[in-house]
């Protein structure tokens, strides 16, 4: 199980997976060119779920196709000093995509129609 942490020091900013620095993944995405950043929905903190997730999941595509979830859910909701584990990411994985894998779809019920 690997171990993600986060901190804010007087230095800067410090990623790290299992006590090494975390590879921001610009070669399978560039959201920005600023580094990584968490606690809000922004480019920066996408940058830092995809290289979460790709490191994790050691699946390019797929955390491509779940970094912007990942972010508003996730990082977009991390302190200033943060550990996530590989247990906890699959958990939030496993609820972004509705529990049994698929990607969660929007309820038809919950759908409104404007008409002009």
């Amino acid at each position: 199980m690997k171990t993600y942490e986060g901190k804010r020091t007087i230095d800067g900013i410090s990623v790290t997976v299992d006590g090494e620095p975390l590879d921001e993944r610009r070669d399978i995405e560039t959201f920005t060119q600023y580094g990584f950043e968490w606690s809000y929905e922004g480019a920066s903190p996408r940058q830092l779920a995809l290289a979460i997730l790709a490191d994790h999941l050691g699946d390019d595509r797929r955390a491509v196709a779940l970094s912007d979830a990942f972010m508003k859910a996730v990082v977009a909701n991390l302190d200033n000093d943060w550990t996530l584990t590989s247990q906890e990411i699959d958990t939030a994985i496993q609820e972004l995509q509705g529990g049994d894998g698929a990607p969660r779809r929007a309820d038809p019920s919950a759908a409104t129609t404007t008409h002009r």
